[in-house]
């Protein structure tokens, strides 16, 4: 891989087209040396995350910084800039730091000419970005111009922060501080408790996907403490269109693991209510949803099913 120069000013914008070819790539083992996790927004990249990084981008914009720290410290520093930059931008993209070094197969199915090189990924689209190293000011600048113009046609939106660090020695992700007194409370069996600290951070950062996620699921654990599951499941037999006795069973389901189930129940309850009663349904239904995660392909599935329900 040929080094190119980084000593321009600004940075430089490339046309070349960004054809990511996954074909050849076979999950590998992670980096031994490479640094880990060390951003709520940033994840070291490689053979077996990388496409999962790329899914990402379904959602909200995804940039992959391509670095070599031994043959183009500008470009190690250039990942740095941008992983300081993740942070402050709160989840409106997610970087990806791909050593080359390490991952010389990433680098070959992206077709990266040299390094520094970056590209933005926005619903799986690659758009490269920078083939050179710039001030971190110019860097912040030409980030929200782009942001801005995924914005103006609908896609600004954001990712949540990653669970937690990656230990450098054993590869081992450990919990994010801010989400240890909700863990905490929650092995103690304190409920209450992990509801109110899962509170406290999505009124401090309504965007905190995996707090409100926690949220969720800490308040499905909420409803139905001491709830008799034959006697609840009989209830809602007897009761098909009684929306407390629906929903109870709906919160027992999703714990129980049947999440389709759950779904199901609630999408049918809402299709055959309707006014007060049709929108606690749908309501509760947003909630399991937020437990479960946006992104998983059930509540993507059964959120279509609600609109066909609803309309």
């Amino acid at each position: 891989m040929t080094q190119q120069p980084s000593d321009q000013a600004r940075p430089t914008p490339f046309s070349r087209p960004g054809a990511v070819d996954l074909s050849g790539l076979q999950p590998g083992p992670a980096s031994a040396g490479g640094p880990g996790v060390s951003g709520a927004y940033t994840v070291q990249v490689d053979e077996q995350n990388f496409q999962s990084v790329l899914e990402g981008s379904m959602n909200a914009a995804v940039l992959l910084a391509f670095y070599s720290a031994s043959r183009s410290p500008e470009s190690a520093r250039l990942a740095d800039d941008l992983q300081a930059l993740s942070n402050e931008f709160e989840g409106r993209f997610l970087l990806g730091r791909v050593d080359v070094d390490a991952h010389p197969q990433i680098a070959q199915a992206v077709q990266v000419p040299s390094v520094p090189y970056v590209f933005l990924v926005a619903q799986g689209r690659p758009m490269p970005l920078l083939q050179a190293a710039a001030p971190i000011d110019d860097l912040r600048t030409a980030i929200t111009q782009v942001l801005q113009q995924l914005a103006t046609s609908g896609f600004a939106g954001r990712h949540q922060p990653r669970a937690g660090e990656v230990d450098a020695e054993t590869g081992e992700e450990t919990l994010d501080p801010r989400y240890a007194p909700a863990q905490d409370a929650l092995e103690r069996g304190d409920i209450d408790a992990a509801v109110a600290e899962y509170q406290k951070l999505v009124d401090a950062n309504p965007a905190d996907a995996e707090a409100a996620a926690g949220l969720a699921m800490a308040q499905v654990l909420q409803r139905t403490a001491g709830v008799d599951l034959n006697a609840a499941r009989a209830a809602a037999a007897a009761n098909p269109d009684d929306v407390d006795a629906q929903t109870m069973v709906a919160d027992l389901d999703l714990l129980g693991g049947h999440v389709d189930d759950a779904f199901n129940r609630l999408i049918e309850l809402v299709r055959r209510s309707a006014d007060a009663d049709r929108d606690r349904a749908r309501t509760h239904l947003i909630d399991l949803f937020g437990a479960v995660g946006n992104a998983d392909p059930r509540v993507q599935r059964a959120r279509r099913d609600l609109a066909s329900a609803l309309f």
